[in-house]
């Protein structure tokens, strides 16, 4: 898997927060190696990848200090706690902020999620097909 960084780890529960705000997450465990920040990414679960908007850093909005990657799979909808993943970053599309309310956050992951819509629309096709 080529990009910025790879990140392996096994999904664990959240406080469900992303759920609560309309973009559910995989989270998992990650090392601070990594630059904080938005990023267009690829999830590989199983042999399936699927376009993705990750999360790296701590959740500065809600007074966080665990710093973990938060992946928001598009156009997703199962369980998948306890499952082994791979997240790629392939392109960091904005810094950690801190917003005001949990709402200004929503309002700016609407704004993430148009620009991944955008980019996956050109992006190679590699993704939801065995590799």
């Amino acid at each position: 898997m080529d990009g910025l960084f790879v990140i392996y780890g096994v999904v664990k529960r959240g406080k469900n927060r992303g759920k609560a705000l309309g973009f559910p997450t995989a989270n998992i465990e990650v090392s601070t190696g990594i630059q904080e920040g938005v990023y267009l990414s690829v999830t590989k679960l199983k042999k399936l990848e699927f376009p993705s908007l990750t999360f790296v850093g701590k959740a500065k909005t809600f007074g966080e200090d665990l710093f973990q990657a938060e992946s928001y799979i598009l156009n997703f909808d199962r369980d998948i706690y306890g499952e082994k993943i791979a997240i790629r970053l392939l392109k960091k599309i904005r810094d950690n902020l801190v917003f005001s309310s949990a709402e200004a956050l929503k309002e700016q992951m609407e704004k993430d999620k148009k620009t991944a819509v955008i980019f996956f629309s050109g992006y190679k096709k590699v993704y939801n097909k065995s590799v």
